[in-house]
């Protein structure tokens, strides 16, 4: 009758305060029976789950595959170290210009590439998020919807004079758009625009189209980075937290909401909310925009550490590792329930591209970004159980919310007909963070050293063993997730 049954595991489900003992019965990919004792003869195949806690798959809805090294071997690398930490689904976002595949363009030219450059190489389900970088990528939108299965677009907010690292003097160059064409206010009103008209047009999936925004203020930050450059009293990761201050976020938020509600473009994802000013301005907009159907994201390590807690640059990212007080505001924002999920911003970055070889210790040269995916699950575990945090609502920010916002409507939860995607934690082993022990080919972590109690055991991916005791098993069998999902 079944595939698989996985036996005594207490099950954690997004929306059921309750943990429950259960057997997982499996079928065809799906979850198809969940009782406290399901007959082992049952099925084809029986595994023990030896009281080990069985959450919903990880939806890691904000990573950058591809973005400084290959996309075709990024995608392998990066997806087994996420696989490892019991992500199952993953959402990259990508965009033409400077880094991902270094190409301008339409997104009906650019895409194929992109597509032909992932199949058969990410050891999750995969899907991406696209940036319209001019306006021939607003027009696309429809196309981006009907034939690639993307509804949901990202907005730098930043980009205006600012590339990824730092300030640009040729930003036309950076993005590759043509002349004439701005990446600023207008640009973003314009996607909004774009974005609603779609909605129109495609009733059906009108409430999985949205649009993300990195929210920093380009004006602020040019003026503070100066501010910070001629400061001989900041350095490292405490410079750049000062170029780039967290009232350059609230700003931009302030911003962003008005044009959504000029727009009238009701769905806004706020990216990586860094700091308490930042969270600040998204609750006063929720409260100023009723209209607006917002959901606030925090990355991991902006909720692991902060940056006294890094060691060298390696934490340079955008938005920047804030002070101890600013983690404390985002955890006091889950806690509020004013934050709907936790993500890891991955983007693999090894130490050869990511600081100057000559000159290791400048921020202001350091590349921005590094990879994180593979502690999403134990770290919210760990620090969930220190605070008290109910796991359930661990289930809901790294599952649940995100596959509902993207359209992933057969993922996030163990429920009978979701894809069965299962992470079987031991919630009583501690553990170092360790870059030599990791898959990703990074080489390196913000975090490394850290302890966390909490360990990702087995991984099933559409009810197939993909991690054993902590190792990956078999060959790369993730799917392309045109969204919405079935």
């Amino acid at each position: 009758m079944f595939d698989l049954i996985v036996k005594n595991v207490n099950v954690v489900r997004p929306n059921v305060p309750e943990v429950e003992t259960l057997d997982i019965a499996i079928k065809d990919g799906k979850f198809a029976h969940l009782a406290p004792s399901i007959d082992p003869s049952d099925a084809s195949d029986v595994v023990d789950g030896e009281g080990l806690h069985a959450f919903p798959g990880v939806v890691d809805a904000h990573m950058h595959l591809g973005i400084y090294h290959p996309l075709s071997e990024d995608i392998v690398t990066e997806t087994r170290s996420a696989a490892t930490g019991g992500v199952t689904s993953g959402i990259s976002y990508i965009r033409t210009g400077r880094y991902y595949l270094n190409k301008g363009g339409s997104y009906a030219d650019f895409l194929p590439d992109v597509m032909e450059a992932s199949d058969g190489r990410s050891y999750i389900d995969y899907g991406y998020h696209v940036a319209p970088m001019m306006q021939q990528h607003i027009d696309e939108i429809p196309l981006l919807i009907d034939r690639f299965g993307i509804p949901s677009y990202k907005i730098f907010m930043f980009y205006g004079s600012h590339g990824l690292h730092g300030r640009s003097d040729d930003q036309s160059a950076f993005l590759m758009t043509p002349p004439g064409e701005n990446y600023d206010y207008a640009h973003f009103e314009f996607i909004m625009r774009g974005a609603r008209a779609a909605m129109d047009q495609f009733p059906d999936k009108a409430d999985y189209i949205s649009v993300s925004l990195h929210c920093e203020t380009a004006e602020i930050m040019r003026a503070y980075t100066k501010m910070a450059e001629e400061n001989d009293e900041l350095s490292g990761l405490a410079a750049y937290n000062a170029a780039r201050p967290p009232h350059s976020e609230g700003l931009a938020i302030a911003v962003a909401s008005y044009l959504a509600h000029e727009t009238q473009f009701p769905n806004i994802n706020l990216l990586h909310l860094s700091s308490a000013k930042a969270i600040e301005s998204a609750m006063l907009m929720e409260d100023t925009f009723p209209d607006i159907n917002f959901r606030r994201e925090v990355t991991i390590t902006h909720l692991l550490t902060d940056f006294e807690g890094v060691t060298g640059i390696h934490g340079k990212v955008n938005p920047p590792l804030r002070p101890r007080s600013d983690v404390e505001a985002l955890w006091q924002a889950i806690e509020d329930g004013n934050i709907d999920w936790v993500i890891s911003d991955h983007a693999c970055c090894a130490d050869e591209m990511k600081v100057d070889q000559d000159n290791r210790n400048d921020v202001w040269l350091a590349k921005s970004g590094f990879g994180g995916t593979e502690f999403i699950l134990p770290g919210m575990v760990s620090e969930a159980r220190k605070r008290g945090l109910p796991l359930h609502r661990v289930a809901e920010l790294v599952s649940w919310n995100a596959a509902q916002r993207y359209g992933l409507r057969s993922k996030g939860t163990i429920e009978v007909g979701f894809d069965a995607d299962l992470a079987l934690v031991d919630l009583e082993e501690t553990w170092t963070i360790r870059a030599d022990e990791s898959e990703s080919a990074q080489g390196y972590s913000p975090l490394e050293g850290h302890e966390l109690t909490g360990k990702v055991k087995h991984v099933f991916l559409r009810g197939a063993r993909m991690v054993d005791d902590g190792t990956v098993v078999g060959e790369p069998t993730g799917k392309y997730l045109s969204r919405p999902t079935a």
